[in-house]
């Protein structure tokens, strides 16, 4: 049943009926009460897709995240999620696993007005390929677009990599685990950490000492169980998450080992509680800004600036 339907069994016309659904002027009593009594007996529901779909927008904000797992995702979902509820908008989460069919499926669906935009956490596909759909709506990135005209809000990290790599350098560390999510070639932060890391020491980091498949606090504990018995025993960790660098943490005390030193991101409770050293990207205001982009269709490029934060763990 549909607006029409209503309009038929009473009597009215369909704009009559709208008027008393969307609880407008100019409608009689007498209408206004036969109308919803034949509203009432039909258990009638507005079509909501179909009324925003008139007005020319659906509320809907798609964003695109590959998991949950680590708090850079988490921290953007809850930025965009606060200015979203009141501002009206519903957010829809759209899994990826960074499978480029999966993400062009999602912007075929902005392109049938399935969302007003999009939003990109991370992606698989080239921004390029953003390119070509801009025109069905807006399109937000989460990281520096470079050279590519797309909306974009994003952390300013080299700055804050610089400045946890300088540290390192003055404590005269040598041994330096890097715990990342995702290899160079295909990740940004990984390559904004491998450009600080030369910039400071001259030289890229030690391969024996990498490990690219991090996210959680487990992943942690079993990337320095392997270095242990590997024998490579690193001096500090830089890792890309509290919670993981209380992974390692965890690892060395379940063992009786020494605890090495460990730099955090994200600044999350678990390195506030342990006094781990760590790196805010302010994600959460990154996730706000790009929901603004989102909803205002600008093409703007908003950097949020980052900071390293020291914490003495000798206080521990």
């Amino acid at each position: 049943m549909d607006i029409h339907d209503i309009a038929k069994i009473s009597g009215y016309s369909s704009s009559t009926v709208s008027r008393v659904i969307n609880n407008r002027n100019y409608v009689s009593e007498k209408a206004r009460q036969d109308i919803q009594r034949v509203i009432k007996e039909f258990d009638y529901v507005p079509n909501e897709v179909a009324r925003d779909l008139s007005k020319g927008k659906t509320h809907n904000i798609g964003v695109v995240l590959p998991h949950t797992s680590h708090p850079y995702y988490t921290q953007l979902v809850e930025g965009i999620m606060s200015a979203a509820f009141p501002a009206g908008y519903r957010i829809v989460m759209l899994p990826s696993k960074f499978d480029a069919d999966i993400e062009m499926n999602y912007l075929n669906r902005l392109r049938r007005k399935a969302y007003d935009a999009i939003i990109f956490t991370s992606h698989g596909i080239p921004i390029k390929e953003f390119l070509k759909y801009q025109q069905y709506g807006s399109i937000v990135i989460c990281h520096n677009p470079g050279d590519y005209n797309i909306a974009a809000a994003y952390a300013e990290r080299e700055e804050s990599y610089k400045a946890a790599f300088q540290w390192i350098q003055a404590q005269k560390y040598q041994k330096i685990a890097i715990l990342l999510s995702r290899p160079y070639e295909v990740s940004s932060t990984a390559q904004k950490t491998f450009q600080a890391y030369r910039q400071i020491f001259n030289s890229n980091p030690d391969k024996r000492l990498l490990n690219t498949k991090i996210t959680t606090f487990e992943d942690g504990y079993n990337a320095a169980s392997q270095f242990h018995k590997e024998n490579y025993k690193p001096d500090i960790y830089f890792t890309n998450g509290d919670d993981i660098a209380a992974g390692v943490r965890q690892f060395h005390l379940d063992n009786n080992l020494p605890i090495p030193k460990l730099i955090g991101q994200e600044n999350q409770l678990s390195g506030k509680i342990l006094n781990i050293p760590t790196i805010n990207h302010n994600f959460h205001k990154v996730g706000k800004l790009a929901f603004e982009l989102a909803i205002n269709n600008e093409i703007k490029q908003l950097p949020v600036e980052s900071e390293f934060i020291f914490r003495n763990q000798e206080k521990l």
